[in-house]
């Protein structure tokens, strides 16, 4: 079997840790029961491109069970599980991802996942998907459809489809709400924090905060934030989300008036340079930037460079830029994912609901996709009620249900008193 991973001594401590985040999916492990059983994935070559953690270590191990032969390559270079990798590749799955690796190697990780032509990409930004797109066309025949996580890649995907350029059929895994309202805001939200807390020790509470972009994985850091003590600031360029953030009790700035205040600032909007030049040239000494959206786009960290006059790494995950003026500037994780690459990532439990809409949009593209036109879809409503569901049987929680009159009542128009 073809693999490439760090180090395979590493698989039996990472075997642990991959069962004790198991212990917290009690949603995928029903459907990995169930999949074990019928297997509806059988004869299907699948490639993954997600962050290699011990979450995506079980929604690859409930893939094998359904009966898919599996690949997996690393959505984020910095973002990988070492220790993950290699007890995958001890349950027989080939694993092309090493934590640290450069973009090369990156970028030849993927391309060994493609050489075992996949029928279903599934993919975390969308880079399966572009390479295929823009490097191995010749695949596009054998592939049946494909799934995407993350709010950055159905953007990319969005964007394609629109262009026409879309060569086949994708489910935004990310728009189905037990997804994003839960992982963007929970998730995301408790793991950035985790990740700067771990990076630089430094005390939240009573630190102006700013979040720059106020979608679900904005309002989940701001939240988290808020709630350890800091004062928050948003920056937004759509009015409804800046609107919604003054709403919340947030203060809402332009990005440069924000930078001037912050002590610590955290982009999370999939789009690039949203801290530049400008906003570096009037922080104040001792202002700390992390990024916890997909791409280290976010943070023109070439501007920042150029602007510095020394540079040095003064502990793990964080690099100090001095300014001329002396002003001392300091980024986290290089910019990338600080939730995945200072810490672990989302907890279990919030994962739990993302890769059981993987799992079953993985089984739902399998037997619908050659019957879809090349665009992006949805998650299904009953499949969101069916994990919202197990979710909360899970945790012991029990609803009320509607009466035959109240479904009535809520159907009919005659009804209205």
């Amino acid at each position: 079997m073809d693999y490439d991973v760090k180090d395979l001594g590493m698989a039996a401590d990472g075997k642990l840790r991959i069962e004790w985040a198991e212990k917290e999916m009690p949603v995928l492990r029903q459907i990995k029961e169930r999949f074990a059983k019928d297997k509806p994935l059988a004869g299907l070559s699948l490639g993954a491109c997600l962050h290699v953690t011990t979450e995506t270590a079980n929604l690859m191990l409930t893939l094998q069970a359904g009966g898919a032969d599996v690949a997996l390559c690393a959505s984020n270079p910095l973002s990988t599980q070492d220790y993950v990798a290699a007890a995958l590749v001890k349950e027989g799955i080939p694993v092309f991802a090493i934590n640290g690796e450069d973009s090369q190697t990156y970028y030849r990780h993927i391309n060994q996942a493609l050489d075992r032509k996949p029928q279903i990409t599934m993919d975390d930004g969308a880079d399966l998907i572009s390479i295929i797109h823009s490097e191995r066309a010749d695949q596009v025949d054998h592939i049946i459809g494909g799934t995407e996580e993350t709010t950055t890649g159905v953007i990319r995907l969005k964007s394609m489809a629109k262009q026409g350029v879309l060569k086949f059929p994708v489910v935004a895994v990310n728009d189905a709400k037990t997804k994003h309202f839960f992982d963007n805001r929970y998730g995301t939200g408790q793991s950035t924090m985790d990740g700067i807390m771990r990076a630089t020790n430094r005390l939240i509470a009573g630190k102006v905060f700013v979040v720059c972009g106020y979608g679900w994985c904005g309002r989940g850091v701001a939240m988290r934030a808020k709630g350890m003590g800091a004062s928050v600031v948003i920056t937004e360029v759509d009015p409804l989300k800046a609107l919604e953030a003054a709403m919340d009790g947030f203060r809402v700035m332009p990005g440069v008036e924000a930078a001037k205040i912050a002590d610590l600032v955290v982009t999370v909007t999939g789009d690039m340079h949203v801290l530049d030049k400008a906003h570096f040239e009037v922080m104040k000494g001792g202002a700390i930037v992390a990024n916890t959206g997909h791409f280290n786009v976010e943070i023109n960290i070439e501007g920042l460079e150029e602007m510095a006059v020394e540079k040095r790494t003064v502990r793990e995950f964080v690099e100090e830029y001095t300014m001329k003026d002396g002003r001392k500037i300091y980024l986290l994780a290089e910019g990338r994912l600080v939730n995945l690459a200072a810490a672990e990532g989302h907890p279990a439990a919030v994962m739990d609901m993302s890769f059981a809409n993987q799992a079953l949009a993985a089984e739902h593209m399998k037997n619908e996709g050659k019957n879809l036109e090349n665009k992006v879809y949805g998650v299904s409503e009953e499949i969101d009620q069916e994990i919202a569901t197990l979710k909360l049987k899970s945790m012991g929680v029990d609803i009320d249900t509607l009466t035959a009159e109240q479904v009535k009542y809520l159907a009919s128009w005659e009804m209205g008193t």
